[in-house]
């Protein structure tokens, strides 16, 4: 599942198009078939959030985002594709790189209007901008909104997705049904989800639990059994807004109700 870590490790090996000119372009969605960037520069590859911005000479960006399934590979022009072609999306091709946008949401913008974009994000959890007090303050701005539904949010930190969301709540002991007013610890939970994120941004597999062995590796994510804290059976369910549910972990031990202890 792509999160934050996952699109900036994505925009990381795109950076290998940087310095790079485009022989050719194939755009595989109606509204961008006849663009041909063929001719452009690559001067910068950039992630923001879950979004990812490819900066082109003439003041061009290419958008694009993984959703759920989205993926981009990068290898030696006349390799052989790992995925179906008719998933391709956008094909990028320089003198001996190609870059293969598969499942991907796609825009071409011009590079002074990519606010139009991504200027609604909060602050970047892996960015530059990246500023807690924003963050937190965003995140107070809807006392009502349970905590889990707010840090899904990408208006207000972005780059956290379910499963940092499900491991950030019980690192910091909070049930994510927790109205946002309610919870006393939210700076610690904002602290958290940057160390999270910025430690495993180099790294290819999640593990929020210091253990990987298989099935021990996140705390309450994806768990079924017994919390690996305290041996009560985790908790599942839905949260978000109507028909934008999402599925829900957690320890009712260590998560008590409407309750927030630092841990």
């Amino acid at each position: 599942m792509p999160e934050g870590d996952t699109v900036w490790q994505t925009a990381r090996r795109l950076d290998v198009l940087v310095g790079q000119t485009l022989t050719a372009s194939d755009f595989r969605i109606p509204s961008l078939a006849t663009a041909d960037l063929a001719g452009r520069t690559v001067l910068e590859s950039a992630s923001r959030g879950k979004h990812l911005l490819l900066r082109l000479e003439d003041q061009m960006t290419l958008h694009t985002h993984l959703k759920m399934e989205g993926r981009w590979d990068v290898q030696p022009v006349g390799t052989r594709w790992h995925r179906p072609e008719h998933e391709a999306r956008v094909v990028l091709r320089t003198a001996r790189t190609e870059a293969i946008g598969f499942s991907v949401l796609v825009d071409l913008v011009a590079t002074p209007a990519e606010h139009s974009l991504v200027g609604h994000l909060g602050p970047d959890l892996l960015g530059t901008d990246w500023d807690p007090d924003e963050a937190e303050r965003r995140l107070r701005s809807l006392p009502h909104v349970p905590v889990g539904q707010a840090l899904l949010d990408q208006r207000n930190l972005a780059g956290i997705g379910n499963v940092y969301r499900a491991e950030l709540c019980f690192l910091a002991g909070v049930d994510p049904r927790t109205p946002v007013s309610e919870v006393t610890n939210l700076p610690r939970i904002v602290t958290l989800a940057h160390q999270l994120l910025d430690h495993h941004r180099d790294r290819h597999s999640r593990i929020t639990t210091g253990d990987k062995r298989p099935g021990r590796r996140t705390w309450v994510y994806g768990r079924k059994g017994p919390c690996l804290r305290c041996g009560t059976r985790i908790a599942t369910g839905e949260l978000g807004p109507e028909g934008q549910e999402r599925a829900l972990w957690w320890c009712p031990s260590c998560q008590p109700p409407r309750a927030a202890t630092t841990s």
